[in-house]
């Protein structure tokens, strides 16, 4: 019978199909932030996780950037960046506290 996904129709004004175009537009570059924000999370947790303090550091300064980029931009909300940001921070300083 009829496949799993409905078909989508195109939209019939110009006003539609100049939304469709910017919402792929859009959808391109929120996946890139996302993962550029994915990307730096994990590196900070990767260097925390060696015990590299310096890198580290250097690490999540970068990420509190991308981080801040993303919540201003309303791709994620702003308490979940702050939220992983405190997280972040809390392992970094967990790990300059072991180190010393």
């Amino acid at each position: 019978m009829a496949s799993g996904k409905p078909k989508k129709k195109n939209p019939r004004l110009a006003s539609g199909r100049k939304r469709a175009r910017q919402g792929l537009k859009l959808n391109a570059a929120n996946t890139s932030l996302r993962s550029k924000y994915r990307t730096a999370v994990k590196n900070v947790e990767k260097a925390v996780l060696a015990g590299d303090k310096t890198k580290a550091t250097e690490l999540f300064a970068k990420a509190q950037s991308v981080l801040d980029t993303i919540a201003d931009k309303g791709i994620f909300h702003k308490n979940k960046a702050a939220r992983d940001k405190s997280r972040l921070s809390a392992k970094v300083k967990a790990l300059a506290l072991a180190a010393a």
